[in-house]
């Protein structure tokens, strides 16, 4: 491929990328009823006095553990780092009326798909940016953590590396409810193949899709919109990668660490390593499983209990060369 017809594809794939907002996706959720119910621990704590600790300690038992003494509390209350980042948050976030709209929405597209799905009590919270658990969802309770989405430039992580707070933003905040809600959803899978394990992530992939119509593909990837692109014109060559290497149904689980776990870049042992994004086997196990929704027209539900390795069979997913 030449420079300039290259040149001309990214740039075609960058406006479709911006433009895309997963119309296939759309569902009407205009009558479906959700009452979201948020609670600002994180204003409640960092503005409260110490005399305000035990009620605090009353409303939210499950925030307080028995094991530590009330001095914890009221050191964490007067902390100078934790104080800058709730005040932070307050200027990125203000009054959490745009995300609580975006989750009354998400949750009204879950209970579309999944009608006896019952929304969370929504807390916000500040967890000293602890990225592994940016979002906890326990059944009735949703925990966020606002520390973790003050935006990728802020200068709290300027000592993270960049995959990992590439995510750190506003517009991610959404796509990792949606991913704690799709996982329970899941089935484990039967087989433990690569191509098993590919397919599971885009199975997430396909619900985190489903419950964000509005949001763009590389947004819910995890991508920035140029390595979004990397993935679509390296399709063809990165999966004839995978074929020769006969990849597809080996159990190596070192598979997972090249090709599905987050990382700065995909471990392919070649040159072209430094200029791919991570995860890029997650890339793939979603487009396996939108050919397949694509090639047989089943159900979200259907979908979701559908053998992986019968998906693929099923998919006949054959990407074209770019």
């Amino acid at each position: 491929m030449n420079v300039i017809k290259y040149f001309f594809l990214v740039l075609i794939l960058t406006f479709l990328s911006a433009c895309d907002k997963n119309a296939d996706k759309k569902v009407d959720v205009a009558k479906i009823e959700s009452n979201t119910e948020l609670i600002r621990f994180d204003q409640k704590f960092y503005t409260s006095a110490p005399e305000d600790l035990d009620q605090l300690k009353s409303e939210f038992k499950y925030l307080f553990p028995e094991s530590n003494p009330d001095s914890v509390w009221i050191a964490k209350m007067k902390d100078e780092d934790e104080l800058f980042l709730y005040k932070s948050v307050q200027e990125v976030f203000g009054d959490f009326r745009e995300e609580k709209e975006a989750l009354t929405d998400l949750f009204k597209h879950v209970k579309y798909y999944y009608p006896k799905f019952k929304e969370p009590k929504v807390i916000t919270i500040l967890t000293l940016v602890d990225y592994n658990h940016k979002v906890v969802y326990a059944d009735s309770l949703l925990f966020i953590s606002l520390d973790v989405y003050l935006g990728k430039e802020h200068e709290v992580y300027q000592d993270y590396p960049n995959y990992i707070k590439q995510n750190f933003t506003r517009e991610h905040l959404l796509v990792d409810v949606a991913e704690q809600i799709a996982l329970p959803i899941l089935r484990p899978s039967e087989t433990n193949s690569y191509i098993s394990r590919i397919i599971q992530e885009g199975k997430k992939m396909h619900l985190i899709e489903a419950f964000l119509p509005e949001t763009p593909k590389a947004e819910i990837m995890g991508y920035s919109d140029e390595q979004y692109q990397w993935a679509v014109i390296s399709e063809s060559d990165i999966w004839k990668y995978f074929i020769q290497n006969e990849m597809l149904y080996s159990n190596d689980p070192v598979l997972s660490d090249r090709f599905i776990t987050e990382a700065p870049f995909s471990k392919f042992y070649l040159e072209v390593d430094r200029d791919s994004p991570g995860r890029i086997g997650v890339w793939f196990g979603w487009q396996i499983v939108n050919a397949y929704v694509k090639n047989n027209d089943p159900s979200l539900q259907e979908m979701i209990i559908t053998d992986n390795e019968e998906i693929f069979k099923r998919s006949r997913y054959k990407p074209k060369k770019k």
